[in-house]
């Protein structure tokens, strides 16, 4: 098939386009300007801004896609502040959204792949949740509200698409491997090496690992499915801080994080991190499994987190 990338150059973005020309398909890069430098080798680079709307739909129009995939964000920016990086990618999120699937309907695409986050629920049932659990957008944090109604509208959006283009949507667990905050060079893989990352209130919240290469396979499994809907892409072992942040440092050579009250942990960690490590629900990985025909080829953090 004929395939645009759009956020060729991320850390899911890069090695998707050789995966799926690996694959057969050829596929289009879809990069900014000033990102150029950064594509991966590709059947075509195409450059666009996905907030330049009549520059966008020319550039899509003329790649003439049958899928289009969404790994747009600006994480790169800020790896080590998930809080302000996700504010920076709210535009991405929304009018980004808005006119990738205007350009994918007006370059007659029959299918779109978005990425979203498997992270963003509200923190109430069981300790890991499926994907009809309700997602966080009363969150007592602005900035994270903000981020998860944001994720909402572009589920909404690819989701909504019209009866000609069918979506669906890739809630990434949180990401591990290379490029990504949790390698041993990351903002979070340096603060835990560094002994700057403590554990607060006794480490309850659950957090579902994902490694890269399972988020590409995932991707490539949903660009050749028939599928449609919203996915939860997660490795099999949900795990809460109080096992997953010690592993962590013991496989990076840190020392022991620090044990704190909770209620110190907003102001040394920030409100998104602190929910993440004292309150976040797991997410399962049942129904990309079953629809998909998807599984994780890293079923456990416990091999690979802090090893690159």
């Amino acid at each position: 098939m004929r395939v645009l990338v759009a956020g060729a150059t991320g850390v899911v973005g890069h090695p998707l386009v050789g995966a799926l020309r690996a694959r057969g398909h050829e596929v289009s890069a879809l990069v900014r300007e000033e990102s150029r430098a950064r594509a991966p080798e590709a059947d075509a680079v195409v450059v666009a801004d996905a907030l330049d709307r009549e520059g966008l739909l020319a550039a899509v129009s003329a790649a003439r896609p049958e899928v289009v995939v969404h790994q747009m964000t600006a994480l790169r920016l800020l790896p080590a502040d998930p809080v302000d990086a996700f504010a920076l990618t709210a535009h991405l999120r929304t009018e980004g959204t808005a006119h990738l699937v205007a350009a994918a309907r007006a370059a007659g695409a029959r299918r779109l792949v978005a990425q979203s986050v498997a992270f963003a629920a509200a923190p109430a049932g069981d300790p890991v949740l499926d994907e009809d659990a309700p997602l966080y957008v009363d969150a007592p944090d602005a900035g994270w509200a903000a981020t998860v109604r944001a994720v909402a509208e572009l589920e909404r959006q690819v989701l909504g698409g019209g009866p000609d283009l069918a979506g669906v949507v890739l809630r990434y667990g949180t990401l591990y491997g290379p490029g990504t905050a949790y390698a041993r060079i990351g903002g979070t893989g340096q603060r835990v090496l560094t002994g700057k990352f403590p554990l607060p209130g006794g480490g309850s919240g659950i957090t579902s690992f994902v490694h890269v290469v399972d988020a590409v396979g995932a991707a490539v499994a949903a660009v050749e499915s028939e599928a449609t809907g919203v996915f939860h892409v997660t490795d099999d072992d949900p795990a809460p801080a109080a096992q997953w942040l010690p592993h962590f440092a013991r496989t990076l050579g840190g020392p022991p994080p620090r044990p704190i009250p909770a209620a110190l942990a907003p102001r040394l960690l920030g409100w998104f991190m602190t929910h993440q490590l004292t309150a976040a629900r797991g997410a399962a990985n049942d129904r990309a499994r079953t629809e998909l025909g998807w599984k994780p080829l890293r079923p456990s953090w416990r091999d690979g987190l802090g090893r690159e």
